[in-house]
């Protein structure tokens, strides 16, 4: 679990609380989520390159820093979607690059059916957003095709993992750091994540 990050800030759990409860409507779960994710990647970037800069202030120069590395957002459709906006706030000039998966309700695995990725990476660090690490199979497979395009750093942030879907990536992915606000019990027979908060992507999007 040494590349498991599990939040530990107050904040984090408090809004958690309010983003798994059957009461937050729609609007609030995606001001919820966009909040959270904020919180997540400020300590999921804590370990960015920067290099020493020199500013003018109005009363002299001080020392400063600015990032060194370029941010890519992979959001796993639909879901990860709704975590784009809090990451933009911190670092509007991330870039976003679309992968779409979605987990066959039979087999329980990944299914890639849109990747709208350039042929060169312009970017040192991609970050996966997703809000529920389940299965983990469309983060594996996420990473996999990120791999395959030739990122060297990827981490991925999610809100709440499963064991099974922690397992799944560290199996895999070894290398890739986990960032969570939780960690729940267990997966249910059709894959969802128990207490878990329901399907993310419905509840963002009222379509549940």
């Amino acid at each position: 679990m040494s590349q498991v990050f599990i939040s530990q800030h107050p904040l984090v759990a408090h809004k958690l609380a309010k983003l798994r409860s059957t009461q937050t409507e729609p609007k609030k779960f995606r001001e919820l989520v966009r909040e959270i994710t904020i919180l997540l990647a400020y300590e999921a970037t804590a370990d960015l390159q920067i290099q020493p800069v020199q500013v003018q202030t109005p009363l002299g120069t001080a020392p400063g820093a600015e990032l060194l590395e370029k941010i890519g957002l992979v959001p796993i459709l639909r879901a990860g979607l709704g975590m784009v906006e809090g990451i933009w706030e911190m670092m509007p000039s991330a870039e976003v690059w679309h992968i779409g998966i979605y987990r066959d309700e039979k087999t329980l695995k990944p299914v890639q059916y849109y990747n709208k990725l350039p042929t060169e990476p312009r970017v040192s660090v991609c970050l996966i957003l997703d809000p529920m690490l389940a299965t983990g199979g469309s983060a594996v497979a996420t990473v996999d095709i990120l791999k395959q395009w030739g990122v060297r750093r990827i981490k991925f942030v999610g809100l709440i993992g499963a064991p099974e879907g922690i397992q799944n990536m560290q199996q895999h992915h070894p290398d890739v750091p986990i960032h969570l606000a939780a960690v729940d019990d267990h997966l249910n027979e059709i894959g969802y994540i128990v207490p878990g908060l329901g399907d993310a992507g419905d509840r963002q999007f009222g379509t549940g």
